[in-house]
């Protein structure tokens, strides 16, 4: 089964009195528990793409089906519902509310998505304790490193059980030892069934999924697994 469908996205934008196109017909099929790598220069349409993807813009023309859903006819209501219900987000920058505690942040996408307190709590506790966080739980995020912060994203991102982990540029706030440890953990997820987008410049991340899907100038350029690459004795990189 197909977990992403995109056919023909384009996405353009206004400025002034030019049109700017950013995404020049898109089309790309994720299958579940895949884990593609998204990666291209900047200015590609990496990160717009990756907002498609996320429901978090809307494109220009084009159709998109998330898990089966259809999603070009919802209003933004509709889209927020959808979004939290399918995809877990995994950012650069952590995102993690300062004033809450690591147990809080994990709690929040699952307040979103009406699961009671107690079952918030419990569900929280195990995901941050599958990632090595369970004593940490009561430390606000200015009390933790930059791994422990991006595990407890990780962990926010997988309590409402997405059908999707999308991940922009998870280890690029980190340092090549602590992006390491992320990248395992990814990878265990992956693993574990987890179907993963990841965004990424780095080509040492790409070289870890499963497939690699290039863009440039808005169009994806290649598109290959990197078992077939190695197979054939070909050097993996974009």
């Amino acid at each position: 089964m197909n977990i992403i469908e995109l056919k023909d996205i384009t996405k353009t934008y206004r400025r002034g009195e030019e049109d700017l196109p950013i995404l020049r017909g898109i089309s790309l099929s994720v299958e579940e528990g895949d884990f593609v790598a998204i990666i291209g220069p900047s200015g590609s349409g990496k990160s717009t793409l990756m907002n498609t993807i996320g429901l978090l813009d809307v494109p220009s023309s084009g159709s998109y089906t998330l898990d089966g859903v259809i999603t070009e006819k919802m209003n933004d209501n509709e889209l927020a519902t959808l979004r939290n219900q399918k995809i877990g987000f995994i950012f650069q920058q952590f995102n993690l509310l300062p004033r809450l505690t690591a147990m809080e942040n994990v709690e929040l996408p699952m307040i979103y998505a009406g699961i009671p307190k107690k079952e918030r709590r419990e569900r929280a506790q195990a995901m941050l304790t599958m990632l090595g966080m369970g004593q940490r739980g009561h430390h606000k995020p200015s009390e933790l490193s930059g791994g422990q912060q991006q595990r407890v994203a990780i962990a926010r991102a997988l309590a409402i059980s997405p059908s999707l982990i999308l991940a922009d540029e998870p280890t690029g706030a980190l340092d090549s030892r602590t992006g390491e440890e992320v990248l395992e953990l990814i990878l265990q997820l992956n693993a574990q069934g987890n179907t993963i987008v990841l965004i990424t410049h780095d080509h040492h991340i790409a070289d870890n999924a499963k497939r690699v899907v290039a863009l440039r100038d808005g169009v994806i350029i290649d598109d290959y697994r990197n078992s077939e690459k190695r197979r054939q004795g070909q050097e993996v990189s974009v």
